[in-house]
């Protein structure tokens, strides 16, 4: 299948219906890694119904990231509440696949999602909201260059529980000059 644009090791692409079968059998292995913090589908019919909105609503962009040499799935990444006129924003949310975590993977994918969203898509901020003990989420929007804005507390409603949250966002501008100022 085709990318909507490629790095070393994978591409990202939209969320097709026919994904059902692999997404679910890797949210399935990866509900260790995944609790407590993200609640993927892990039925083909709650895949279809998940994967339905990311395709049909203008609000959501969801991407998969693929591994270039073999095409399997490493995991998602979403863009939702996304929201143009003068805000020109989104929040993300991601997870990867138990096979993928610790490779480096997803800090690609979510520099090639970045990239498509300040370009194609011409969104000018970027949000992603962290529960604070979930460390591994967080070192991945410190290493693509999210900066920590603020806390917010009982944030989302997660397995049961009103959640506390960092905010983590980055902005085309910090993009622009985090780049620039790279060796």
């Amino acid at each position: 299948m085709r990318h909507l644009a490629e790095g070393p090791r994978v591409g990202i692409r939209h969320f097709t219906l026919d994904d059902g079968p692999e997404f679910v059998a890797r949210a399935r292995e990866s509900r260790d890694l995944h609790r407590p913090w993200l609640f993927p589908p892990t039925t083909p019919v709650a895949y279809a119904t998940y994967a339905g909105r990311l395709i049909e609503d203008p609000t959501k962009a969801g991407f998969l990231v693929c591994e270039r040499d073999s095409g399997a799935i490493a995991g998602f990444i979403n863009i939702n509440n996304i929201v143009e006129g003068a805000f020109q924003c989104g929040a993300l949310g991601y997870g990867a696949f138990a096979h993928a975590a610790g490779r480096g993977l997803m800090g690609e994918g979510l520099g090639l999602v970045v990239e498509y969203a300040f370009t194609a898509l011409g969104l000018h901020r970027l949000e992603i909201n962290v529960q604070p003990g979930n460390a591994a989420s967080i070192a991945l929007a410190r290493h693509c260059g999210f900066r920590l804005e603020g806390f917010s507390p009982d944030f989302l409603f997660i397995d049961g529980a009103w959640r506390d949250h960092e905010r983590w966002a980055l902005t085309t501008r910090t993009r622009s000059d985090d780049l620039a100022n790279r060796p």
